[in-house]
């Protein structure tokens, strides 16, 4: 397949690949040969161990992202960075003019990208960023600060003095604006949803109290009946429930959810809290000293999760204490701080993932591994020039690893699959230098993010189970993709897995287009790409009006979750892998639409048959408003 040509891209092509709420990739348009031999090289040895490297500026503080999901609105037409430049051809991987996807010129594929400490770019040629799901742009109760990913690389790259200050700096810049996580929200409509009496058993339960073992929890009392008018073949709401924590004054992002069992928990503030699946009365509540700080995106498979604590209760608390939670019944297990490997090793900020018995706690050019059932370390920071980083769990334990180089603009990234009893590599994947590790949209098949921070650029790539270059994905021209990647206000670590909106089978990935708000109201469609070549196999339209997002595959379908609008509920549906229209598998009615499309944002999931929106952040302006929060409603048939 011949090299993608070295001329200007059209304006308009596929435009800065813009990290909605979650994460948005959109690779680059030109899938090189997987025989060249940037691509396709094997690992290189290590460059001999240099110095560390000098200290490169702070982060950038990121700006505000998109308003939810609703009405429809009008693009916004403010300028972004400034005029449009020219973009200029950039040098290949290894220092040569080369127009490849690794060193390819700003354009459709070589568009600004997210920098590394998730910020949104410009957009294409810079333009404004086209706006989210919602409109007007305005701070809603229940809208998260800005944040982002962090840089993920490598070793510190700043003087003590210049770090803290830029760690200052983006703190103090977090009040001063607004984005979604997953922009599945948009009811414009100021009235909450208010709790009245229901004496009806049917009528789904909100907030309930705790069932103390014997069954007998009560919970509060119901609203209005989302049942009531239900039409043949509309899901029922199995349960509603709302926040019952009293949060400081800024609220509390969500973790979770978590499946152990018939109980779904979750993390927030200073606690853990387990619900039944099917009623959603409370089974148990861990109270904790400090915040939570980090999770893991999935528990073992008996149940057991680590996460992070903070050690302390002030602004300067590290994100240092390990804390294990046994999800079946809400006990504590053990606890134990995490294991400083020397000066340099910041814990402001860690990621944890799980795979098998082993969790994974990465951070800026350190890491360290402990046994989930007992808590005894693992493994901590290998010898040699490459360090992880950043961890993705599950079937896999997948690292993110940065190599000590002579050039901080220049880094050198590699991707590993670990041993995780011991930490070792089974394989090592080494991009072109200057290429970091940016997200896990799929361990198996291993679908992996790139980016580069100096070219703005950014690439997905698909990897072979012994870690050789499998495909580059290479959209049609124009495609612009999304994916909703968890982002989180981090300075110093990065989180790899977590990323929702994607799907994979053994040969095919899954992943939606942005939305199109040109007609009547929005819309977009779902691409299929062939896992063994980076070509997509088929493009499938979401109905008029509506937006589709991956969630997973159910019976080898892929599982979608249509987004609802101002006048209708959502549903989960399905494509067939060889694409075609939507199928509906379950329609949620039309009473509950209100309370469903009033999630400012929200993870969805699917789950023997249930569905399940789940807040991902709760604030209020005032205690009572902060007690109408709707954090989690529930779909059954």
């Amino acid at each position: 397949m011949s090299q993608p040509p070295s001329q200007q891209p059209p304006q308009g092509g596929f435009g800065a690949p813009q990290e909605p709420p979650n994460g948005a990739p959109q690779p680059p348009q030109n899938q090189p040969s997987p025989e060249r031999p940037d691509l396709a090289k094997p690992p290189q040895t290590p460059p001999p161990a240099q110095p560390p490297a000098p200290p490169a500026g702070p982060p950038q503080t990121p700006p505000p992202g998109a308003p939810a999901y609703g009405y429809p609105q009008q693009p916004p037409t403010q300028p972004g960075y400034g005029y449009p430049q020219q973009p200029g051809q950039a040098p290949g991987p290894y220092g040569q003019q080369a127009p490849g996807p690794y060193g390819q010129q700003p354009g459709p594929y070589g568009q600004q990208a997210p920098g590394p400490y998730g910020q949104q770019a410009p957009g294409p040629y810079g333009q404004q960023p086209q706006a989210g799901y919602g409109y007007p742009q305005q701070q809603y109760p229940g809208a998260p600060a800005p944040g982002g990913p962090g840089s993920g690389g490598g070793f510190l790259k700043g003087k003590t003095g210049i770090v803290v200050a830029a760690a200052l700096a983006v703190v103090l810049a977090a009040g001063a604006g607004t984005w979604f996580l997953v922009r599945d929200s948009g009811d414009e409509d100021p009235k909450k949803p208010v709790a009245t009496g229901s004496n009806d058993p049917k009528a789904p339960s909100e907030s309930p109290t705790v069932d103390e073992g014997d069954g007998s929890g009560d919970g509060r009392e119901t609203g209005d009946d989302l049942n009531a008018g239900r039409k043949p073949g509309e899901a029922k709401v199995a349960w509603l429930q709302k926040n019952d924590v009293d949060l400081p004054r800024n609220g509390s992002a969500v973790q979770g959810p978590w499946f152990a069992g018939d109980v779904v928990a979750k993390a927030m503030y200073r606690g853990v809290s387990g619900y039944s699946v099917a009623d959603g009365k409370q089974r148990w509540k861990l109270d904790l000293p400090a915040d939570v700080c980090a999770t893991p995106n999935t528990p073992t498979a008996d149940g057991k999760i680590v996460i992070g604590v903070k050690n302390g209760t002030t602004d300067r608390a590290n994100c240092s204490v390990l804390q294990m939670v046994d999800l079946n019944t809400g006990k504590a297990g053990w606890k134990k701080e995490i294991k400083k490997n020397g000066t340099w090793d910041f814990l402001s900020d860690i990621g944890l993932a799980i795979s098998g018995d082993t969790v994974a706690v990465g951070r800026t050019g350190n890491s360290n591994a402990y046994r989930v059932s007992d808590g005894k370390e693992l493994f901590g920071n290998p010898e040699g020039n490459c360090k992880p980083f950043a961890f993705s769990g599950g079937d896999k334990l997948i690292a993110a690893a940065s190599c000590r180089t002579d050039d901080v603009k220049n880094p050198q990234h590699q991707v590993q699959e670990l041993d995780p009893a011991t930490g070792k590599p089974r394989w090592t994947y080494a991009p072109p230098r200057g290429w970091e590790v940016s997200r896990v949209y799929s361990s198996t098949p291993l679908v992996v993010r790139l980016e580069h921070e100096e070219k703005k650029q950014y690439t997905i790539v698909a990897l072979t189970e012994s870690g050789k270059l499998r495909s580059q994905l290479a959209p049609a021209k124009g495609a612009k993709l999304t994916a909703d990647c968890g982002s989180r206000f981090a300075i110093f670590g990065q989180k790899l897995e977590g990323c929702s909106g994607v799907a994979a089978d053994a040969n095919t990935f899954y992943i939606a287009t942005e939305d199109d708000s040109s007609g009547t109201g929005r819309t977009n469609k779902v691409i299929a790409f062939d896992l063994n070549t980076g070509k997509p196999k088929w493009e499938a339209p979401a109905p008029a009006e509506r937006v589709l997002k991956p969630l997973g595959m159910e019976g080898g379908d892929v599982l979608l979750y249509m987004r609802p609008k101002y006048d209708t509920a959502g549903a989960i549906v399905t494509l067939p892998p060889t694409g075609g229209t939507p199928k509906t598998l379950l329609q949620h009615p039309a009473g509950a639409g209100r309370v469903e499309n009033g999630f400012f944002s929200a993870k969805v999931l699917y789950r023997d048959g249930r569905s399940f929106i789940f807040s991902e952040r709760v604030s209020a302006s005032n205690d009572k408003e902060e007690l109408e929060q709707t954090t989690m409603l529930v779909f059954e048939k």
